[in-house]
Parts: structure tokens; sequence; C-alpha cells
């Protein structure tokens, strides 16, 4: 954790565990909130022991997310007894939607902040620690004060960073509770992001991530157009970023404007994120999605016609309310036909409150379990052939890490996004160090990742 921003040291002795769960999203809100406590004259903390406020930042995307949320929650909440915490705080999305629940059924629990109101965190800690309970629930709609937002502690290491570009959606698929708990889409201003990624820059970030709930519509609420192509141009001029890597674009969304900014700038890495979720015309209606499978095949085409050497990652869904065996399989072969570069299932999850929840013909769970193996073993199988056809190239890697007393470095190339795709493993007879990127020729590769020897 780096050190903490200069600040009021009135609460220097009171130390803060933080617990970040769920997205890249969450965790960007839980390094703005990390900044302000550190402003704020709190020092963070990696021991629960030492802890005299707890804070979790939860998430509610689907049940096993919520599952680890409430279990994270009770786990921390043990501290209060056997430990010197003394306020345990739950922040972000399960907060925002079970609010009421969550006070009720956990008494441990000292304040709950919704999605929209971190900015408050300092507030918040200053209340509960005289002894008050307290809710910070402000519009699910609105953007943190910028005044408020008092620095940022990245907590990747330093050398990546997530850069979140916009809040909430507007797309309301049936599946999906993100409107109910983050709000309308809404982009931070242009400015705004640029000035964040200067200051990650001169933290020694050089990539640069973006997020979003849907990254391909920055600027419509605010400009009046979409505006990430002129984004992208800016972002490409900060010395110190090498790579700008996209993620979470929407197919009907990737215009031909953004292709080419890809294209054309040379440090956006030849990398997309595109969530398609399924490749059933009836279940890409019944999701409330607004492509056919011909138009994503289309433009996946184009794609790759514009940029060869584009590497792309998708998302979907098994077993979907009405999801038949045949409608099954249309995705498989799909799936098949297309050959993404890189590919994560998840089996469909009820969620109260949605459309899908209430639908007829709900698919059971071993057989949304089961479909979701079946598109694995599949990818795998494609994963693994592609990773075969890198033997004998050279490939730009970002290093990250050290196996230790193994001599081997771990590192990323463009194609791979931290936390869900591969790596590869780097034998280097000298010293690398985290952030370095080097040249490295492909001597084997497993089904996801790849191994290599540093090129001198």
């Amino acid at each position: 954790m780096p050190p903490h921003f200069k600040g009021e040291n009135k609460n220097a002795s009171m130390k803060v565990f933080f617990v970040s769960l769920g997205c890249d999203k969450n965790l960007v809100d839980s390094e703005k909130m990390l900044g302000i406590l550190a402003d704020s004259g709190y020092t963070v903390t990696d021991a629960e022991e030492e802890a005299d406020v707890i804070i979790v930042n939860s998430c509610c995307f689907i049940g096993d997310a919520k599952e680890e949320s409430i279990n994270t929650i009770l786990e921390m909440a043990a501290w209060k007894e056997n430990g010197k915490c003394q306020a345990l705080v739950v922040t972000g999305c399960l907060a925002e939607r079970y609010r009421d629940e969550v006070l009720k059924e956990m008494p441990e629990v000292d304040a709950i902040v919704g999605t929209a109101s971190y900015d408050h965190i300092a507030d918040v800690l200053q209340e509960v620690l005289s002894g008050k309970k307290t809710k910070e629930l402000l519009d699910v709609n609105r953007l943190p004060d910028k005044a408020r937002l008092r620095g940022r502690l990245v907590t990747t290491g330093g050398h990546y960073a997530f850069l979140k570009i916009a809040e909430g959606c507007d797309k309301y698929c049936t599946y999906c509770v993100i409107p109910y708990v983050r709000g309308h889409y809404r982009s931070v201003p242009m400015d705004d992001l640029l000035e964040e990624a200067r200051n990650l820059a001169d933290q020694g970030v050089s990539e640069l991530i973006l997020v979003a709930q849907e990254t391909t519509l920055y600027g419509v609420d605010l400009y009046g157009e979409k505006k990430l192509p002129e984004l992208l141009t800016g972002l490409a001029k900060i010395p110190g970023i090498q790579w700008i890597r996209l993620q979470y674009c929407y197919p009907e969304e990737l215009t031909d404007e953004l292709i080419e900014t890809i294209r054309r700038e040379k440090k956006i890495c030849h990398y997309l994120d595109i969530p398609i979720q399924h490749a059933d015309d009836e279940i890409l209606r019944r999701m409330g999605r607004k492509t056919t499978r011909e138009e994503i095949l289309s433009r996946i085409a184009f794609l790759r016609e514009q940029i060869p050497d584009i590497a792309l990652r998708t998302t979907l869904i098994t077993g979907f309310p009405g999801e038949s065996e045949e409608q099954f399989e249309t995705l498989l072969d799909f799936v098949d036909e297309v050959e993404f570069d890189r590919l994560g299932v998840f089996p469909y999850s009820p969620e109260e409150g949605t459309v899908a929840a209430e639908m007829p013909d709900q698919v059971p769970e071993e057989v949304r379990e089961k479909r979701r193996d079946a598109v694995m073993e599949l990818q795998q199988e494609i994963s693994a052939e592609a990773g075969n056809r890198k033997i004998g190239t050279v490939q730009e890697v970002f290093i990250e890490g050290y196996v230790p007393g193994e001599n081997v470095y771990i590192g990323r190339t463009y194609m791979d996004a931290p936390g869900v795709d591969g790596y590869v493993f780097v034998h280097s007879p000298e010293e690398c160090e985290s952030g370095q990127f080097v040249q490295v020729k492909i001597t084997g590769a497993t089904e996801y990742d790849l191994i290599g020897d540093i090129v001198l």
C-alpha cells in the first residue's frame, strides 16, 4: 500500500482495515475512499486484528457475490468481539440495495454507505466513532463531489490502475440489478479524467484500464455525443502511460470512429472486452439486449478486418430462463465459430426485482452450471490451440511479479487484462522490475498461460 497523503493527523492513531469485493469499478471506489481517509489522517492497516475501523465495500451483482459479501461482513464483525475494532461500516452495492436488511439483520454493522455516497466516508467514520449508528444514502444518480476526493490510494501494485469513466447504466437488461443500485448512466467530465490519469501516471502507473458499466457510451449524457475516441486520444498524450486498455464495450455501440482510434493510437492495446451474453436471437431479445447474432458476427468480422491482431474477450450467461437445449447448442456453435481469445461464463443467477427472475421456464441450477462447464471446456480447447500458435513468436510483456526461488517472472501481454485473463511466465537470467516492459520469446503454452524466455 502506498504511503498515505498529507492531511490532518487528528485520527493518526486510528487504523482502518478495508475489504473491497466485487468488480474493478467497485475497487476504484475503494481506492478513492482510502485516499479520503488517508488525507483525513487515518492509517491504513492490512491486519484485521489491529483495526479500529473495518470497512467492507460490498457487491450484490449475482447470488454468489451477495453470499460472499454477507459472509465477509459476518467474518469482520467477529473482530468487534475478539479484536480492538470499534466500528464496522458496509459500503457499496449490498448496502445500497439491502439498506434496511443489513442494519436489521446484522446489528454488528454501525453504518451503511450507498454507492453514490462514498465521498462522505470520513464524515461517516466520525459519526460512528462517536457512538452513533448512521446511514449515508444520497441520491443514487449523483456523482461524488470532486472537492471531497482528495487523492487515491492505488492498491493494484502501482503500475496499472483502473480509470472509471462513467457510473450507472441505462440499458436495463432483464437480468441485471445495476441500474437499480448504481443509477442512470453518468459520464465523468473529461477534464477530471485527464487530471486523474495524469496524477496516476505521476505515481508510476503505466497501464490505464478504462472501465464503466459501459465504456462505449462515454460522453453521451454530458456532451450529446459519444466522446470515447476523444478521451482516448487525450489519454494517449499523457507521458508515462504506455498501455491503455478498454473493457465493457457493448457491440452495438462500437463505432467506426472508435475502431479507427484504437487502430491509430499506438498506446491503445489491441484488446476489447465485448460482453455479448448469448448468441441466440430469442434469448438475446428476452435478455433485453440490443443486438442479434448476425450483427455481433458482422461487428467482430469488421474488427478483425481493421485490426488483424485484435484480442477479443467476452462474457456469456448460460441457463437464462427459457433457454432450450437447441438454443444452448446455438451458443456453443457460436463460440466454436468465433474463437474468442478470452471468454468467461456465468450460470444465470435470478435476482429479485429483475424482470428475468419472474419469467416462466426457469432453468434448474444444475443445468445452468452443466452448460457453463460445457462452454468453458470448449473455450479451453480454443485457448490451448491459440497458445500453441504463439510458440516461437516474440511478445511484449508487462512484468507484474516474481516467483521466489524459481528465477521466473510473471507478466501479461496486451492480450491479457489483470485478474481475468492469462499470464506469461518469463525465464530471465537478469533481474526484472515490476512495471517493466520486456520482449519475450514464447517457448511453451498451457490452456490459458504462456511460457517464455526474455530476449536480451
